[in-house]
Parts: C-alpha cells; sequence; structure tokens
C-alpha cells in the first residue's frame, strides 16, 4: 500500500501507524503536500494529527491519532518519554566508542546547526549499539530517551560517525550517498493497558539494500531485546 512517499502499516484505536520515505516533509509546504495532506487523501478522509515528527530526510514510522482523544493520550506518552524508539543508521566513520549513552545540552553552532555540549541543564540522550558491516561502513542501532531537533544526527556527530548522507553534520564524501541513512525502526509503547510495537525495517537507498547490511539487520532480531547499554552514565562524547 505505497502511496507518495507514504506506506500504511497497521492502525489501531484512533491511530494509524505509516512509513514515511525520506524526501518527504511533515506538513504540507506551498503546493507540495505533506506527509498529513497525503495520508488524509489515501488512507484517512477525517483529520489526522501528528503527535511527534520526523526530519524530512528520515525515513520510518511516525504515528499519527485519528481523534482528538488519541492525540492528546499519545502526545502524553511521548511527553511523558513512554514510547520507546529505535532508528537505525550508517556511517563510514568508525565512533570513539562501539556503544553506550551520548548525552548533554544542545546548541546552536555559528552556522545554525546543532551541537552537544559537556553541561547537563536539559541534556539530549540517545543509546546506541553498533556493528561493523564491512570495511568503511557500520550500522548503528540508536533509541533516543529524550525527543529534540536533529538529536540522533547530533549524537552521531559527537562520536566521530556522522552519519552517511547527512549533508548538515558530514564532511563531504567522493561519491554522496543517495540518502540520509536514518530511519525509526521500531515503535513500542502502552496505551489504555495494551502494549502496541510495531516494526518497519528501511525499503529506500542503496546502502540499506545492500546484501550485506541486510544480513547484519536480520541477525540482530527486535530491536528492544537487543542487549542496550545499563542505565549509568556512559559519558559524553564530544
Amino acid at each position: 500500500m505505497k502511496a507518495s512517499g507514504v506506506r500504511l502499516v497497521d492502525e489501531g484505536p484512533g491511530f494509524l501507524v505509516v512509513n514515511k520515505s525520506p524526501g518527504l516533509d511533515m506538513h504540507s509546504r506551498h503546493t507540495t503536500p505533506g506527509l498529513c495532506a497525503v495520508v488524509r487523501e489515501k488512507y484517512h478522509p477525517a483529520s489526522v494529527w501528528p503527535v511527534h515528527r520526523l526530519d524530512k530526510d528520515t525515513s520510518g514510522l511516525v504515528l499519527l491519532a485519528t481523534t482528538l482523544q488519541a492525540a492528546q493520550d499519545l502526545s502524553a506518552l511521548f511527553r511523558e518519554q513512554q514510547v520507546a524508539k529505535y532508528y537505525v543508521c550508517l556511517s563510514d566513520l568508525t565512533p570513539y566508542k562501539k556503544q553506550g549513552l551520548v548525552q548533554g545540552d544542545m546548541v546552536r553552532s555559528r552556522r545554525k546547526t546543532w551541537k552537544l555540549c559537556r553541561s547537563m541543564d536539559n541534556p539530549a540522550r540517545t543509546r546506541f549499539l553498533s556493528w561493523s558491516v564491512c570495511a568503511g561502513l557500520r550500522l548503528f542501532v540508536l533509541r533516543p530517551i529524550t525527543g529534540k531537533t536533529h538529536q540522533l544526527r547530533v549524537a552521531m556527530k559527537a562520536l566521530g560517525a556522522p552519519i552517511l548522507g547527512d549533508r548538515l553534520y558530514h564532511h563531504q564524501v567522493p561519491h554522496w550517498p543517495d540518502r540520509l541513512y536514518l530511519h525509526a525502526h521500531t515503535l513500542r509503547f502502552g496505551l489504555h493497558g495494551q502494549e502496541w510495537i510495531f516494526h518497519c525495517p528501511p525499503d529506500t537507498g542503496s546502502l540499506f539494500q545492500d546484501r550485506r547490511v541486510q544480513e547484519c539487520m536480520q541477525a540482530l532480531g527486535p530491536l528492544e531485546d537487543l542487549p542496550w547499554p545499563g542505565q549509568g552514565r556512559c559519558g559524553h562524547t564530544n
């Protein structure tokens, strides 16, 4: 069920789960329809409310409420950090450390991008694991604890392994990738006494479709069951 960069993954009481393609904005801009407009046209003629967001160039799972009550309930889950989110991404560089926790305050840089600081007043927090796929290519699984603008992209830069295809935080490479290699793979949350979990492997991007990357991702099993680092601080990596 694909249409204009959106695929319906599943639905539940008061919500839809869709897979957003890279390059699609959450909201319409001028005459270009955004994700919400496409979903209304193709899958749900009534209103839908996004309860979180993905960057334009990030692909993957997006949760949309179909009632105002569900929008309030789901927004509260995100606000209270009760939704577990798992992302996969690729980098061509080796990180300073291969697993752990990246945390710190995020501030604007002179280039109007974001950077991670050592202060901890209102820190962005991201847990991560990584595996070597082959020479010059590494797979990361990221679990953001907080939800700040560009958080995962900034965390990867702080690790010394910015995401392939990230034109804001990665230096130029000889053959620029065909997309930003960041994908929202898994969502897990409880709502009204029921647990919901949705998985969606990436289906666009030549490197995500590479046999070696596919085999590495498949070998991991469910991302939520991976041996995630403990709750102790693993240190700032800037």
